[in-house]
């Protein structure tokens, strides 16, 4: 049997040689030549008018329709429609989105180790949504759920940071598929109210950002797309989000944290914990505001953007960082933790203002976190950044970024505990290549000084490149 890290080899070989042809074609192959068939009509020259019927003349047949020829440049989907297979799931309500990510990382410089520190690692996502309203006229109601597979681990351990540089990443040990999410939800008052319940994944619902959202096509750092401020949980939990306006949401998420601890971590359902035991939900808060959707007339004349504030509420108890004196002072331990955050992502240039659907131009966002010193190893987290669509001529769906992120430790931590502990600062630049429709290849470079937080690190430059395949 294949191993999964020889999946990944293969996988990367067999895109160096896609890569390397596409590039030695004008434009990345969007001007490839396209095969010897008919030409699309708005291609070819105009017709003449036909000649108008004779009166003793049969009237033509309606000549069949065509099949759209499969083109690998232009399909958004490598496997498209085969037999109409994908088309007729559809029609029955069942849509299927598998998705490879994958990433060669090293560890070029400094960081814990250099030696043998890269890998390649990835995760393949099978992602199925069932439209119950095709299915038996539920209007607006679905189920979704994820199964997963992975490979490796990255090279966290050899960076020593406290996120993960690659975030396309497995597991130490290889796994077949496993179902890691799924979920109901309903939409009401023509999508006005939303709910969900299932096994959710908090970061998916709070704190999102257009701009560094995505760890297989933008931002690779983990830094970039989860505020490190913030406690993730992925468990069992509900999720409302309400929609007052257009340009006002107001939404709440309770996800089960106790499905973290080391009894229950290995592939269990949740059930255990959310219905037994201490009714421990970590509980999350958020509002959004999208100034272009506001009811004035200067509002039609801003650019796309979104503006997030949130509070978090987790009632675990977590232990207080003290000098325990080398043992002779007890440990103490508080519960009811609170923190908060705020978040924007703003188009601020648009190179073709007139066309709503072109997304051209210059974005920028920014993220902030805070939690309490005497419970959290992160006090502070913020990070900022740009990316640029279509910066260079003929390549309009190509991507370039770069961003700064800081996770800056606790205080008290500090004072009481290690003394060496200061702040993480995490710089990525990277550059997202639309090879086609259906697979995106992102040269990244990272430098990130202090790993861990540890003010005696040694800084790491760490180098990469990913890809990411919709099957």
């Amino acid at each position: 049997m294949t191993s999964q890290r020889g999946i990944g080899q293969q996988t990367w070989l067999a895109l160096g040689v896609l890569l390397v042809g596409v590039i030695s074609m004008p434009a990345f192959g969007q001007n490839a030549p396209q095969p010897a068939a008919p030409q699309p009509e708005a291609a070819q020259p105009a017709a003449p008018e036909p000649a108008p019927p004779q009166p003793a003349a049969a009237e033509p047949a309606a000549a069949p329709k065509e099949a759209k020829a499969y083109d690998i440049w232009t399909t958004k989907k490598l496997l498209d429609d085969p037999g109409g297979l994908r088309s007729a799931l559809e029609d029955m309500g069942i849509s299927f989105s598998p998705i490879l990510g994958s990433a060669f990382s090293i560890n070029t410089h400094g960081g814990a180790n250099t030696h043998h520190a890269h890998d390649i690692s990835g995760q393949m996502f099978h992602n199925i949504t069932i439209d119950f309203d095709k299915m038996f006229g539920l209007k607006g109601s679905s189920f979704f759920f994820r199964g997963i597979q992975s490979w490796n681990n990255g090279i966290r351990p050899d960076v020593g940071s406290l996120s993960q540089p690659f975030y396309v990443i497995g597991h130490p040990t290889d796994k077949a598929i496993e179902i890691d999410k799924w979920w109901w939800r309903q939409r009401l008052f023509d999508d006005r109210l939303e709910f969900r319940l299932g096994k959710l994944l908090a970061s998916d619902l709070i704190d999102r950002n257009e701009v560094a959202d995505n760890f297989l096509s933008k931002f690779s750092n983990q830094a970039f797309f989860l505020n490190q401020s913030i406690p993730d949980a992925k468990s069992l939990g509900a999720f409302v989000r309400v929609w007052p306006v257009d340009w006002l949401y107001v939404q709440v998420a309770a996800v089960d944290p106790d499905v973290d601890k080391d009894h229950h971590r290995h592939g269990t359902s949740g059930f255990e914990t959310a219905f037994h035991g201490s009714a421990h939900f970590r509980t999350y808060f958020e509002f959004g505001l999208l100034p272009n959707k506001l009811p004035m007339d200067w509002a039609k004349r801003i650019y796309p953007g979104n503006y997030r504030f949130g509070l978090w509420y987790d009632p675990a108890s977590k232990q207080v960082f003290i000098d325990d004196l080398g043992g002779l002072r007890a440990v103490q331990r508080q519960s009811g933790d609170v923190g908060w955050y705020f978040n924007f992502d703003q188009m601020v240039w648009k190179e073709k203002p007139s066309e709503p659907t072109d997304k051209q131009g210059l974005s920028i966002f920014a993220r902030y976190g805070f939690a309490h010193p005497e419970v959290n190893r992160i006090n502070h987290f913020w990070s900022t950044g740009a990316a640029y669509t279509g910066l260079i001529p003929n390549r309009d769906k190509d991507t370039l970024g770069f961003a700064v992120a800081q996770s800056i430790l606790s205080k008290t931590q500090r004072h009481n505990v290690n003394a060496l502990a200061d702040r993480e600062t995490i710089y990525e630049f990277y550059y997202a290549i639309t090879v086609t429709p259906w697979c995106v290849i992102t040269p990244d470079l990272q430098v990130i000084t202090n790993p861990g937080g540890n003010r005696n690190a040694h800084d790491s430059l760490v180098a990469g490149v990913r890809v990411r395949i919709d099957f």
